[in-house]
């Protein structure tokens, strides 16, 4: 049985008044404090309203998802890579749940608080108190998001945490199974160079954060989960082979900064 805090989350003005506050505080340091660049925004205007699944790399707990409901209240309101001034903020898109850990969630008051926007809370953390703690897949998780994908856009970070190039979960590949969605690869950077790790305090002021929407996976929905994990991954670019290149790209600056010396 859904708990009044959950079916709070449910209530739209309720969910609007959180994006109205939240989006007010955020904007500055989106846009002014640090410089947005948005691409694709093209790939999401016409999607339909339900059973779209967003997956994206991760870099901070909270800003990445603030930045994601700024774009999409954005691009309600005709706006193209773009979010101009927020006055999309007057009537938000709201029908966003995002997927967060229970453990985050419950740490302040301010993650009480967003949450109201829409968290789809899971247990299935890679760190609990402090320790890391790598638990099987728990059903009620994967139900959560199928039930909110069928009159909702989703957001998740196949991976589940902050590290760069950490290995995705299972659960991503079952609920694509399961559900169908369309999947809408997302890839972020600059944030965590610009935000400290729970993405409240600013570490760089100045910094570029990069939101890349890439066109709707065409995805086998029978196929087996790791065929998907794998495609989901890759587009992403959390893979292994884009891990290599990451490293090639190192490898080839430090030999041109030596070069110069």
């Amino acid at each position: 049985m859904a708990s009044l805090y959950d079916k709070l989350k449910r209530v739209r003005i309720i969910r609007a008044i959180v994006y109205a506050i939240v989006g007010i505080v955020s904007y500055p340091g989106l846009v002014w404090i640090n410089r947005l660049k948005i691409s694709g925004t093209e790939n999401i205007k016409d999607l339909p309203r339900r059973n779209v699944l967003f997956v994206s790399n991760h870099q901070t707990y909270f800003a990445d998802v603030i930045t994601f409901l700024h774009i999409f209240c954005a691009v309600k309101w005709g706006k193209k890579n773009r979010l101009g001034f927020p006055y999309y903020l007057l009537n938000p898109f709201t029908s966003v749940y995002y997927v967060a850990a229970e453990e985050t969630m419950k740490g302040s008051w301010i993650s009480r608080f967003f949450s109201l926007a829409g968290a789809l809370t899971v247990k299935r953390t890679w760190r609990v108190e402090g320790k890391e703690v790598r638990r099987g897949l728990d059903p009620s998780d994967t139900r959560k998001v199928t039930r909110a994908l069928k009159d909702n856009w989703v957001i998740t970070f196949p991976q589940g945490t902050t590290k760069p190039f950490a290995p995705a979960r299972k659960g991503t590949a079952f609920i694509i199974q399961q559900s169908r969605p369309i999947v809408v690869p997302v890839v972020i950077s600059g944030f965590w160079r610009a935000f400290n790790k729970k993405g409240l305090k600013f570490k760089k002021k100045g910094s570029t954060l990069s939101v890349t929407f890439k066109k709707p996976l065409e995805v086998d929905y029978d196929a087996p989960a790791q065929v998907i994990l794998a495609q989901v991954m890759d587009a992403i670019e959390q893979s292994k082979a884009h891990m290599m290149m990451g490293a090639h790209h190192w490898e080839t600056e430090i030999n041109k900064v030596k070069s110069e010396t």
